[in-house]
């Protein structure tokens, strides 16, 4: 090869790189440019609904797209710390599963589900009436996960007691999100006080696999997915194949009704991530469908679902995760 061959073919190799840096610049822009546009639209969305349905309310909604850095759609009164009812089993499980990571206990370890750790309201093992079970750590995350039973909340306290739970949220940055300790029974706990700027930090770091092990990732997202739980809120007007694209959690008590989640992309990607909190000086006995409250997650979801269908957000480089939801009908049974 002569030297204005090697020369030549520099040249071409500079050229041809100057093109493909332009076309992934450009790329970039459009992608950022169609996030905050997406993003303008659900910060609508979300002032319109918290307006028609009154209350104090908190919110984050952020954008996710591949591993860069969220865009920011709602930051409204963030970082103000409030009652987290059972949005907190978000942080309960994550103490479990990172006890479970750090290899001081297992997901088929078992516990007696004995009738003096019953809490009655919640769930399905008060339901039963008879007890006396050897059921697993993992039986027990699915009851604190999917039906948000309470009793689950004390069985988790027998593995891992709130003081170590509180430990592992503060290794793990999150300085607002705390269980309340019981001073009488160092295993029992209330489920105590969180932010939505702190919620939806800990589920996008747990969509992008850097707050547990793939196993524990894994495993705790395909339980927040699940059909068989929530749907009265952010996923109520959609069909099973597109909830089965949120993992979401939802917490309720008195004046409080709050909702987290993500939302997944037709790729499997996360997407959006959202945490709402909010105070209601009417409806306290109302925990269904009807709360104003509630019906404005359905309208979000719905609207914010879409939008991250048409802006086309989280590219491919973005973390995925592969998940198995097995949406059976009767007649399969």
């Amino acid at each position: 090869m002569q030297r204005r061959d090697v020369v030549k073919l520099g040249a071409g190799l500079t050229a041809a790189g100057a093109v493909l840096g332009t076309a992934g610049t450009a790329q970039a822009e459009t992608t950022s440019a169609s996030a905050r546009d997406c993003a303008a639209r659900i910060r609508d969305v979300f002032n319109s609904e918290i307006a028609k349905a009154g209350g104090t309310w908190q919110g984050t909604v952020t954008l996710l797209n591949g591993t860069a850095a969220p865009t920011v759609a709602v930051d409204h009164n963030s970082t103000s710390v409030q009652t987290a009812a059972s949005m907190n089993k978000l942080g309960i499980a994550l103490g479990v599963l990172d006890k479970i990571d750090r290899g001081e206990l297992n997901l088929d370890d078992r516990v007696t589900l004995n009738a003096d750790i019953i809490l009655t309201g919640s769930g399905f093992y008060f339901h039963q009436t008879a007890y006396g079970d050897e059921i697993t750590v993992a039986n027990i995350l699915v009851a604190l996960l999917l039906t948000s039973d309470n009793t689950a909340v004390r069985l988790c306290g027998l593995v891992c007691p709130p003081a170590e739970i509180n430990e592992v949220l503060e290794a793990k940055g999150f300085t607002d999100t705390r269980v309340i300790p019981n001073p009488a029974n160092p295993a029992r706990m209330w489920l105590g006080d969180t932010t939505t700027a702190e919620t939806n930090d800990m589920l996008h770091r747990l969509a992008l696999g850097e707050l547990l092990s793939a196993d524990g990732t894994r495993f705790f997202l395909n339980v927040l997915k699940g059909l068989s739980g929530y749907h009265d809120g952010f996923r109520r007007n959609m069909s099973s194949a597109e909830r089965s694209r949120i993992a979401m959690k939802y917490g309720a008590d008195d004046a409080e009704r709050n909702e987290s989640g993500i939302v997944y992309n037709a790729a499997g990607a996360p997407a959006l991530v959202y945490s709402f909190m909010s105070q209601s000086e009417k409806h306290w006995d109302n925990y269904g469908a009807t709360h104003p409250v509630v019906q404005a997650h359905a309208r979000m979801g719905r609207k914010f679902f879409d939008q991250v269908n048409s802006a086309g957000l989280a590219a491919s480089d973005a973390v995925t995760l592969e998940v198995e939801e097995n949406a059976v009908s009767d007649s399969e049974l």
